[in-house]
């Protein structure tokens, strides 16, 4: 199997503190069935212990230009894969 094609690797780090998502993530985590009304997340393969432990992490995104919480960037269409603490990222812009 060749190796995803990716425009940059990006390192998850961690903070001791929860991150908080932004709002217009949270609706679109609700619309695309991936948070429960009452704000819990839902991750398809994720464990309840995992989830928790990406919540205490987070990436300089290179195309938003700011540090987001993982679970902003497992969500996103850039993602492609997270191998050995570092995020695999398509690198395409975001049209809103």
């Amino acid at each position: 199997m060749g190796e995803l094609e990716h425009k940059y690797e990006v390192e998850v780090k961690t903070s001791e503190k929860l991150q908080k998502l932004p709002d217009e993530v949270k609706d679109e985590l609700k619309a695309s069935g991936m948070m429960d009304d009452k704000g819990k997340l839902k991750l398809k393969g994720v464990s309840p212990k995992m989830l928790k432990k990406m919540k205490q992490e987070y990436v300089e995104c290179p195309v938003l230009k700011q540090d987001i919480q993982f679970v902003q960037c497992f969500v996103c269409p850039n993602f492609q894969s997270r191998v050995m603490g570092k995020v695999l990222c398509k690198g395409d812009s975001l049209k809103k």
